[in-house]
């Protein structure tokens, strides 16, 4: 068992997990990004990081060793850091959900909602590798993302944040949930 504050964050690419990651580092949460593992397996199958590339290294990594495979990849990291409260950038189904709260009690769930046209430009302008520079293959991973359960994990997240707007009020948003947390812990500590 572990006593850490695990926040898992969910959304669809280009929806801001991203915001939450820099406001919570700001904040000296511990960081797990879960498309590490993915990436790592990718290089490791000496393939390139392209958005097909990725997506099947992602759909073959649980079809070969079980649906939560990358969230049990993950719960030893988070195990290991030193930091009281840990974000897990990237859950994508509700295996994952299942298996960080069986090991790791105090798990709660941030999803980040945004339209699929503003996605669609914030990765276009982001351009990093496994970004899609087509909207046809922005469809094609949204469509990957939602059948392994991304859509399910979305919608029974515990708080949902929709960052539509500027970037300073979704930071602003984020931070004063994230104190939540911290304001929480402090009060339970306490009793």
């Amino acid at each position: 068992m572990s006593n850490k504050i695990v926040i898992g964050v969910a959304g669809m690419p280009g929806a801001g997990k991203s915001i939450v990651v820099e406001v919570a580092r700001k904040m000296g949460f511990g960081i797990v990004v879960m498309g590490d593992e993915i990436r790592k397996e990718t290089e490791n199958r000496n393939l390139g990081p392209t958005p097909e590339n990725m997506g099947k290294v992602m759909l073959e990594l649980r079809q070969e060793n079980g649906p939560a495979i990358v969230a049990k990849r993950c719960i030893s990291r988070i195990k290991s850091t030193t930091k009281k409260v840990v974000i897990v950038d990237g859950v994508r189904s509700l295996y994952e959900v299942d298996e960080f709260q069986k090991h790791l009690p105090q798990f709660k769930l941030l999803a980040i909602h945004v339209s699929p046209e503003t996605r669609f430009k914030r990765l276009f302008k982001r351009k990093r590798s496994d970004d899609p520079a087509k909207w046809e293959i922005f469809l094609e991973r949204d469509w990957r993302e939602l059948r392994v359960g991304l859509g399910s994990v979305i919608a029974s997240a515990d708080v949902m944040i929709v960052n539509e707007g500027k970037k300073v009020d979704v930071k602003k948003e984020i931070q004063n949930f994230l104190e939540s947390v911290m304001k929480n812990i402090h009060t339970n500590t306490a009793n």
